[in-house]
C-alpha cells in the first residue's frame, strides 16, 4: 500500500492560477516570495511530510496517548518528528519578520500546512494551535508579554493552545465559570477546561495556554469574558523558562479518532492559583480569542482538504491493486479501478479534494491581500471577502471530507472496515473536523447572521457579481471548458435567488437562519467551488493552448467538468431546501421527540 505523497503540482497550480501568488508577492513584505522560493519550500515541506510525519500516522493511531506521572506520553517517534519540524523553522513560515517569522505569505503557509495535516493530522494539530496562539498574542498582548513568549513560540520551542470549553459551557461561552482574580499586574486563574488539544505533552519545552475566564466584577454573558496567557512554565525576565505554574492535566479523552493527539482536561489553580497575564482588555477576551478562532477555522477547513487527499490517494492505490470481476472490454479478472462505479467514487473524491483546495487556498490568498494591500479600500474589500468565505471554507471542506473519507472506505470494500488498510482511520480522524472550532451549524449561523445580515448581503452580492462574469469566458473557449458554463450559470442564479429570498424573509422568521443555514452554506460552497474549478479549467486550457503536453492540464479540465455535472447540481435541490424555510423543521414539539 502506498503512503501519502504531497500533491505538489496541484498545489503549485492553485497557488499560481487561483489564489494569485503573483499579486501577493508584489505586496510590501512579500518580495522574497518568488516562484523559485515557493517551489523550493513546497518540495522541502513534502519531504518532511512524506518521510517524517507520514510514517508515524498509523502507528501513532494504534499507540494513542496516556498519562504517566502527571505528564502525557506521546507515541514513539513523535517528539523526534516534532524536533525536526522545529529545527527546520517551519512554525514561523507564515509569520511576520517583525516577530522573527520567515515573512512568507499565509497562502504558502496554507500549502505546507495541508501537507502536515495530510501526512499526520493528529501530530500537526500541535503547530496549528501554536500558530493561532501566536496570532492572538501578536495582535492583542502588550509588548512586554510578546517579547517574553513570541520568540519561543515562533521557533516552535514553546507550543500554544486555546482554552474555551468547560463541562457546562461548550458553544455557549456565556456559561464559563473559570475565575480570574487580580493580583498586582498579574491574575490568578482557577477553573477547569475540557477538550484542550495538545494541552499537555513533552514535545516542546513549554506550553502557552490562552484561557478564557471571568473576573469577579465582570458583567453577565459573553461581554464579561477576559483572555489570559497562562503558561505551563512562567518566563523569566530574560525570556528563559522559569518556575512551574499551578496547572495540570487531569485526564486525556478516549476518542473516535485523532488518537495520537492528546485531548486534555486541564485544571488551573488547584493550589495558589495559576498565574495568568491579561491579553487585550478586561471583559473583551472573546473578541481577542476570535482572532485565534478565525485562524483555526480556516486551518480546519484545510484539514478537511488534506484528509480527503490522503483518503483519495489510498483509495486509488488500492483500486489499482485489488482484482475483482471482469470489467467491460477485458477478458480476464480486472483491477477494480476499471469498473465504472469505482471510477465514479474516485472521481468524486478527486473533485471534492481539488475543489476544496481551490477554495481554501483562495481564502488564504484573500487573507494576505486583506492584510497587505496598499490601499485601505482594497484591504477592506478583501477583508469582507475573507469574513464571508471563512465559514464556507470551514463548513464545506469539513462536511465534504466526511463524504470523501466514507467513499474511501467504500472503495476498499470489506478491507475498508479493517484497520489494517488505514481507510477507517481517515474516516475516524475526519469526523472531528465538523465539530471543533465551531460545528457546521455554528459556521452556518456565522454566515447567515454575523456575515450576511450585518452587511445586508453586500459581501455575498459582490461575490456573486464577480462569479457571474465567468460563464461568458468559459463559453468563449469551446469544448469541455464551455460545457462548464452550462452548469455554472444556472447555479449562480440559484445562489442569487436563495440569498435574496433569505434576506427578504428572515425578519419574519427568527428560526430561518438556523433552520436553513447549513443548506445555504453548502449551496454556497458548491457554487463557489464550481466557480474556482471553472477558473482552473480556463487556466489549464491556456497552458494547453500554449503548447503544453502535460496531461495534468487536461485532467484539471475533466475534473472540473465532473464537479459541474455530478456535484454542482446539488445546488438546485439546496435552493428548494432553503426556500422551504423553518416550518417543517420546527413543526414537531420538542417534548414529542
Amino acid at each position: 500500500m502506498t503512503d501519502y505523497n504531497a500533491p505538489i503540482q496541484d498545489m503549485q497550480f492553485v497557488i499560481d492560477e487561483i489564489a494569485g501568488i503573483d499579486s501577493i508577492s508584489n505586496l510590501p513584505g512579500f518580495e522574497d516570495a518568488t516562484p523559485d522560493l515557493v517551489e523550493a519550500v513546497l518540495e522541502q515541506a513534502g519531504v518532511l511530510a512524506n518521510e517524517v510525519f507520514s510514517p508515524l500516522n498509523q502507528s501513532g493511531d494504534e499507540h494513542g496517548t496516556r498519562i504517566e506521572n502527571g505528564a502525557v506520553v506521546s507515541p514513539p517517534g513523535y517528539a523526534e518528528a516534532y524536533r525536526q519540524f522545529v529545527d527546520n523553522g517551519w512554525q514561523g513560515i507564515g509569520k511576520s519578520t517583525a516577530i522573527d517569522g520567515q515573512g512568507l505569505p499565509f497562502l504558502v503557509h496554507s500549502a505546507v500546512a495541508e501537507m502536515w495535516y495530510g501526512s499526520n493530522m493528529a501530530l500537526a494539530l500541535c503547530p496549528l494551535l501554536t500558530s493561532g496562539a501566536i496570532e492572538a498574542i501578536e495582535q492583542h498582548a502588550p509588548a512586554d508579554l510578546q517579547g517574553l513568549y513570541l520568540p519561543h513560540m515562533i521557533s516552535g520551542e514553546w507550543s500554544g493552545t486555546m482554552n474555551l470549553t468547560e463541562p457546562q459551557a461548550g458553544t455557549d461561552l456565556a456559561a464559563i465559570k473559570t475565575r480570574a482574580e487580580r493580583d498586582g499586574d498579574r491574575y490568578r486563574i482557577r477553573g477547569q477546561k475540557i477538550y484542550i488539544t495538545w494541552g499537555e505533552h513533552q514535545m516542546s519545552d513549554n506550553i502557552v495556554h490562552l484561557v478564557l475566564a471571568r473576573l469577579p466584577d465582570a458583567p453577565e454573558g459573553v461581554k464579561g469574558i477576559s483572555l489570559f496567557l497562562v503558561p505551563k512554565y512562567l518566563a523569566n525576565v530574560d525570556g528563559s523558562r522559569g518556575e512551574r505554574n499551578d496547572l495540570k492535566v487531569v485526564s486525556v479523552e478516549s476518542k473516535l479518532g485523532i488518537h495520537s493527539s492528546p485531548t486534555c482536561v486541564m485544571s488551573y489553580g488547584d493550589n495558589d492559583g495559576a498565574v495568568g497575564f491579561l491579553v487585550g482588555e478586561e471583559h473583551n477576551g472573546l473578541a481577542c480569542m476570535f482572532t485565534m478562532m478565525n485562524n483555526a477555522r480556516l486551518e480546519v477547513g484545510m484539514q478537511g482538504v488534506a484528509i480527503s487527499e490522503r483518503a483519495y490517494q489510498r483509495a486509488v492505490a488500492f483500486a489499482k491493486e485489488r482484482v475483482q470481476g471482469i470489467a467491460r472490454g477485458h477478458t480476464e479478472r480486472s483491477t477494480i479501478i476499471h469498473h465504472p462505479d469505482v471510477r465514479r467514487m474516485l472521481m468524486q473524491m478527486r473533485a471534492i479534494t481539488e475543489a476544496g483546495r481551490a477554495l481554501a487556498f483562495y481564502a488564504s490568498g484573500q487573507t494576505d491581500l486583506a492584510h497587505h494591500a496598499e490601499s485601505e479600500t482594497d484591504c477592506a474589500a478583501h477583508q469582507r471577502r475573507v469574513d464571508l468565505i471563512i465559514p464556507i471554507v470551514k463548513g464545506w471542506c469539513t462536511e465534504m471530507a466526511q463524504e470523501a473519507t466514507s467513499l474511501g472506505v467504500q472503495v476498499h470494500g470489506g478491507m475498508g472496515f479493517v484497520e489494517e488498510t488505514g481507510a477507517a482511520q481517515h474516516m475516524r480522524d475526519a469526523r472531528i473536523l465538523t465539530i471543533y472550532e465551531g460545528t457546521t451549524g455554528i459556521q452556518a449561523l456565522d454566515l447567515m447572521g454575523r456575515k450576511m445580515l450585518r452587511d445586508k448581503g453586500q459581501a455575498m452580492s459582490e461575490l456573486i457579481a464577480e462569479m457571474k462574469t465567468l460563464p461568458a469566458d468559459l463559453g468563449a473557449v469551446g469544448g469541455d471548458v464551455a460545457a462548464l458554463a452550462d452548469s455554472l450559470a444556472p447555479a449562480l442564479e440559484s445562489l442569487a435567488e436563495a440569498t435574496a429570498w433569505y434576506l427578504q424573509n428572515v425578519a419574519e422568521d427568527p428560526d430561518l437562519g438556523s433552520a436553513v443555514g447549513v443548506d445555504y452554506m453548502m449551496m454556497a460552497g458548491n457554487v463557489v467551488c464550481a466557480w474556482l474549478m471553472g477558473k482552473a479549467a480556463l487556466a489549464a486550457q491556456r497552458h494547453i493552448d500554449a503548447g503544453s503536453s502535460d496531461l495534468f492540464y487536461g485532467h484539471k479540465i475533466k475534473t472540473a467538468l465532473f464537479f459541474a455535472e455530478h456535484i454542482l447540481p446539488r445546488s438546485a435541490g439546496q435552493l428548494q431546501m432553503v426556500k422551504a424555510g423553518s416550518a417543517s423543521v420546527m413543526a414537531i414539539d420538542a417534548d414529542v421527540f
